[in-house]
């Protein structure tokens, strides 16, 4: 072996000998002293203390604290001076590790330099009041400290705490910290400006922390694992932690802050920011009742999210919390449905207006440029503002441009359902938030619709190339600039509804919507779903079911609200019935059709009409007050289908009517005329008449009058009164002159079977009396000569036969 080896092999064994004989010296010392040693070291523990604290056994451990001397402690307590009241002690190690300098304690005096905490409970305890007992640690009066005998205070380098309970509870402020720490590691330097600097390793389960233990617990049952490096300024008394990695659970986090402990309680501010984190594991670290609510919703992929945290220690209440947060490009799912492409930036705020303290009453949520796709529709809200989370409000202006086919799978396709066409929507809401779902918005802006095919499911109307223009202000909602095509109908309307958005949700029954309703031509039949009873909802609601759908909420509006329609109609059609110049007054409601003020032009005369349609199943009840001036009445009967006459038609006729009904009956989903339920009464009076070809005259009279004209019987004046009663027509006595013969007719003639009708017929020729001027001469030589009583009866082959009266 060289020399220079042995010599050196011969220094390091020189030097382990004399450290052992320093230990086995200091073992001897330690053993001997061990009373002196523990009274000096629970005197240097306790010198910045105002409680008292206690141990019950020491014990040296060399090698746990080499290079330094480690005394094991057992039964470590401390409590405050007011530990009898309330029964908290600050500390209970059952394990209280102190190293001290080998130095100091060859001089005579202790110097701890490391203090290890294991198996034990930390508890820092505020009462009701405020009293806390951390009092224990407030620094004695400095007569006190002037009478330690030169005594310095105690610099520990390292703390260590293992399986360690430690807990804050703050009855006065409702906090309540609760960790189990696994391990924490820190090691302490002072700097020579005064304070110290501390870089802990920490690795904790977070049991508890409720910033407001009314509310919860954030964190809750989470691991924390990582570092801090903390900063103590002993002249300011400020506490700050540096930004750092932190670790809780699964996710990570970077956390620092500022406690100032010259104040109060100790304020304080925590900084958070989680860069890359899931909305569901975001929800699970905060108080239960806020996760519950925030579970409704989810984001598929991480967002980024910092927060803010400022408060008190000491003081009741939440702190202020300003959270910040970013999405882009995500899937959000929500009660209402799912948006896809969603990207926002958001912020939340408890102290929306200042001096309205901390809480959920003065909280807003604020989303800026949020935008995204709901049911392949496109939107963009610029702002969304959601304020007083007690009584929440949003706020916030909705656009978006789609394909109005997209609405089916919004609303359903059991009222409204749309083929092509465009929508331009621009609206500025303020709406409740209940359940998470807007309800009652107050809106203002516009919907604009153009080119679109649009079905009105529960009537059976489909409309083509429809334009429409909604305008809502304030409560009041605007149609403007509406095309409707249906078949060869062309209809344009504006319209409006009072107090719509109010009406709309709490009374769908008091809506009114006014329309003023203009048209080149209407075809009636194409509209023919008006007489049928609108189609119920195939998907019944059940009634303890609050929550509704917007198609069911609109499927409502339509079922229940009035309409009131001014119509204006260059020409309508139906069948083979046609007017010119029509104008009416309707009101649509959930009972039926109420027809006021209607007037057109029709077979050269005009119509004045007033009336309703109660509409129940597939029956539809009308009554119906009409007036009718100079009707060419051929084409009046031709117009509408002889009114169910088969032996009487427009073929037969020839003149101009002027009449007046009042007629009730029932007219089916297809517009037929159900003859069978018609009651009332008609008055006529027939000018310039002319009975045509009419068959049971001619059959009659080629007998009786073989050398009259029997194929062009003239009336000068026809009048009379028919009394309608389902299928039978009451004839008051009627005298009717013509220029085949006079006769006097009363009776009933039937639509099926029962027709009576008594005619009693001069047989004197009507022209012999042609040239008599005298009116009453006239009359007293109508029913002169021969008089035939015929009676009008039911043929075996149900058509009407003539014989006579006996």
């Amino acid at each position: 072996m060289p020399r220079w080896s042995k010599i050196t092999l011969k220094v390091l064994a020189a030097l382990v000998a004399v450290i052992f004989l320093i230990y086995v010296g200091l073992a001897i010392y330690v053993s001997a002293n061990q009373k002196k040693l523990l009274a000096r070291i629970t005197e240097q523990l306790n010198q910045n203390i105002s409680g008292t604290m206690t141990i019950g056994s020491m014990n040296p451990t060399f090698l746990k604290g080499f290079p330094g001397v480690s005394l094991s402690l057992k039964n470590v307590i401390l409590k405050d001076s007011l530990w009898e009241n309330h029964k908290h002690s600050l500390l209970e190690a059952k394990d209280f590790d102190v190293s001290v300098n080998v130095l100091g304690l060859l001089g005579g005096h202790v110097d701890i330099e490391k203090i290890g905490i294991n198996n034990s409970t930390i508890y820092l305890f505020t009462d009701s009041n405020g009293y806390s007992n951390t009092a224990a640690f407030k620094k004695k009066a400095q007569q006190d400290q002037s009478a330690g005998k030169g005594s310095v205070p105690t610099q520990i380098r390292n703390i260590i705490l293992n399986n360690v309970d430690f807990k804050v509870d703050n009855r006065k402020g409702h906090k309540l910290f609760h960790f189990v720490v696994d391990e924490l590691s820190g090691k302490i330097d002072y700097p020579l400006l005064g304070g110290w600097d501390v870089d802990v390793k920490l690795k904790t389960l977070a049991k508890s922390l409720a910033f407001n233990t009314d509310k919860g617990s954030f964190v809750k049952d989470k691991l924390l694992d990582g570092r801090f490096k903390v900063n103590y300024n002993e002249e300011t008394r400020i506490f700050d932690v540096a930004p750092n990695k932190l670790n809780i659970g699964d996710d990570l986090f970077i956390i620092g802050g500022r406690f100032d402990t010259s104040r109060e309680g100790t304020d304080f501010t925590i900084d958070i920011e989680a860069p890359n984190i899931l909305w569901r594991s975001a929800a699970g670290l905060l108080a239960q009742n806020i996760t519950t609510k925030l579970n409704m919703f989810n984001l598929d992929r991480p967002i980024y999210v910092q927060c803010t945290l400022k408060g008190n220690m000491g003081a009741g209440g939440d702190p202020l919390i300003n959270i910040k947060t970013l999405v882009k490009d995500n899937v959000l799912t929500t009660p209402g449905g799912v948006v896809k492409d969603c990207s926002f930036n958001g912020t939340f705020n408890n102290n929306y207006v200042n001096g309205k303290g901390l809480g959920d009453a003065n909280s807003i949520i604020k989303l800026y440029h949020f935008k995204g796709s709901y049911e392949e529709i496109p939107f963009l809200m610029d702002t969304v503002f959601i304020n007083n989370l007690e009584k929440p409000i949003a706020t916030g202006v909705f656009k978006s441009q789609f394909d109005i086919a997209k609405l089916n799978k919004v609303l359903g396709q059991e009222t409204l359902k749309f083929g092509k066409g465009t929508a331009d929507v621009n609206l500025s809401y303020t709406a409740d938030v209940v359940d998470f779902e807007l309800t009652k918005p107050l809106i203002s802006g516009s919907i604009g619709i153009k080119n679109a095919d649009i079905n009105y499911v529960p009537r059976k109307l489909n409309f083509s190339n429809t334009a429409i223009q909604l305008n809502f202000t304030n409560n009041d909602l605007f149609i403007k600039n509406i095309r409707l095509q249906s078949g060869k109908s062309v209809v344009f309307m504006d319209g409006v509804v009072r107090n719509f958005l109010n009406l709309y949700y709490t009374a769908p029954e008091k809506i009114l919507l006014t329309w003023q309703i203009r048209s080149p031509q209407i075809h009636l039949a194409e509209f023919i779903g008006f007489l049928g009873s609108r189609g119920r909802s195939a998907k019944a609601r059940a009634r303890n079911v609050k929550r509704t759908t917007l198609s069911e909420d609109l499927n409502a509006v339509f079922e229940k609200s009035n309409v009131n329609m001014h119509l204006s109609v260059d020409k309508v059609y139906y069948n083979k019935f046609l007017a010119t110049n029509a104008i009416a007054d309707l009101q649509l409601s959930e009972s039926g059709i109420a027809i006021k003020n209607v007037g057109f032009k029709h077979a050269g005369g005009t119509l004045k009409l007033n009336g309703k349609i109660t509409q129940k199943g597939t029956l539809n009840r009308f009554n119906v007050n009409a007036i009718l001036s100079n009707v060419d009445i051929k084409h009046f009967f031709y117009s509408f289908d002889n009114f169910g006459l088969t032996s009487l038609t427009s073929k037969n006729l020839k003149g101009y009517l002027f009449s007046k009904t009042n007629i009730s009956g029932g007219i089916t989903d297809q517009g037929k005329l159900v003859t069978s339920s018609m009651v009332g009464n008609l008055v006529f009076d027939l000018k310039k008449g002319a009975l045509l070809n009419f068959d049971p005259i001619i059959n009659v009279g080629k007998f009786a009058f073989p050398f009259r004209d029997l194929n062009h019987i003239t009336f000068d004046n026809l009048n009379g009164k028919f009394d309608i009663r389902g299928q039978k027509i009451t004839i008051s006595p009627m005298q009717i002159n013509s220029s085949l013969l006079n006769m006097d007719v009363a009776g009933v003639y039937s639509l099926s079977t029962g027709t009576n009708i008594a005619i009693d017929v001069p047989l004197r020729n009507p022209k012999k009396d042609a040239d008599i001027t005298d009116p009453a001469e006239k009359k007293a030589r109508r029913m002169k000569g021969i008089v035939l009583h015929l009676l009008a009866t039911d043929g075996e082959d149900g058509k009407v036969k003539i014989k006579l009266n006996l």
